[in-house]
């Protein structure tokens, strides 16, 4: 006997919270035409996304670093786990793939490797591949650029940020495949929000203590450090990158499209994407214009659902702001939309490719 009964129609929310969308969003988008003014919006748009992410509730502390493992993983490259306090009882472990330097006396390149979703944190990233179910995720996107960087040469530091890897709270807190790789996100914006604060903003906040750290060891090259991350990994470099000047180059991939498409539209993505109050002010796009005139490299898939119904085309009007904004300082040329065919997935190619010019650009300031 059926239990339930059949509702035809149905009375969702959906199709007036895209009018009221459409009627109250990017109020505060840059409408000027010069650099100059650009200069000021960038100032103003930064306070008020530090205070929707609710980094003002953030609270610093010493890092007291730890070094508490070192070993040679793979011929000529040593991994060091250093576990940094970035807040009063708060911790962030961090594996460093540190390659044996090429050149005496000249100070390593380094890039922050940021993890995304279903990867186990910094252990995809750092390429653990030891461990089955890393190997099958690295397959699946990818997922160890951190090991990619550090064979080609840079220092690569792959946090766990909150609520992946070591970081998972207490809900996904086991030894299952399924709690291993995946992040106690939603469990963690229900406990920030009601405080005033965010994933996203306390994953941003933790980068920039990453920062601090490599400014603090003093071993390594910053005139060219870089951020990459994929998927959630690239939310994280593009908050981080919008809002702190020390990342220098950028590679963002799975990780650039229009809110109303991608997050609204789509509306089953992690909780960490979500930040109250944003859609009135900004879209991504607005965002990552905050990163120019540094290079940029915005790696996008076709076929990436996450891209949205649009496919594509929401991809690319996010991008036609942040060209805008690079057109102002003229170095269109710092901005590379790097597209693949295929599904949510990291390529390394430009890592070949686009790398070497920007970094040519950085040094001799093109």
């Amino acid at each position: 006997m059926d239990r339930t009964i059949k509702i035809d129609p149905y009375y969702g929310s959906l199709k007036g919270m895209l009018a009221k969308y459409d009627r109250l969003c990017r109020r505060d988008a840059f409408t000027g035409d010069t650099r100059e003014s650009y200069e000021e919006w960038k100032a103003r748009a930064r306070k008020t996304l530090w205070g929707l992410l609710g980094l003002d509730k953030m609270e610093r502390c010493p890092l007291n670093p730890q070094t508490l493992e070192q070993q040679e993983v793979v011929p000529g490259i040593v991994r060091e786990k250093v576990l940094l306090q970035v807040e009063p009882d708060t911790y962030m472990p961090v594996y460093i793939l540190i390659p044996r330097p090429h050149k005496a006396g000249k100070k390593q390149r380094c890039f922050l490797a940021l993890p995304g979703h279903q990867g186990a944190g910094k252990y995809s990233v750092a390429g653990c591949g030891e461990i089955p179910a890393v190997k099958e995720a690295i397959d699946r996107f990818h997922y160890d650029y951190g090991m990619q960087l550090a064979k080609r040469g840079y220092v690569a530091l792959c946090p766990d940020c909150r609520g992946f890897g070591e970081r998972r709270d207490e809900a996904l807190q086991g030894e299952t495949e399924q709690a291993f790789l995946n992040s106690s996100c939603f469990q963690l914006a229900h406990m920030a929000e009601p405080l005033g604060q965010t994933v996203a903003g306390m994953c941003a906040y933790d980068v920039m203590r990453l920062l601090d750290y490599v400014q603090e060891r003093g071993e390594w090259d910053t005139d060219t450090l870089g951020c990459l991350g994929f998927s959630g990994g690239g939310m994280q470099t593009l908050w981080a990158s919008a809002l702190d000047d020390r990342i220098r180059q950028v590679v963002i991939s799975g990780y650039l499209y229009g809110y109303r498409d991608s997050l609204l539209l789509l509306n089953g993505n992690c909780s960490c994407n979500y930040v109250p109050h944003l859609w009135e002010h900004f879209d991504m796009g607005d965002i990552a214009s905050l990163i120019a005139p540094r290079p940029l490299l915005v790696q996008s898939c076709r076929e990436d659902s996450l891209n949205g119904p649009r496919g594509l085309d929401n991809v690319m009007e996010q991008l036609d702001i942040v060209r805008a904004a690079y057109r102002l300082y003229g170095k269109e040329d710092h901005l590379v939309h790097d597209i693949r065919e295929g599904g949510h997935c990291w390529h390394e190619e430009p890592l070949e490719q686009v790398l070497p010019y920007f970094e040519d650009c950085l040094q001799t300031g093109k």
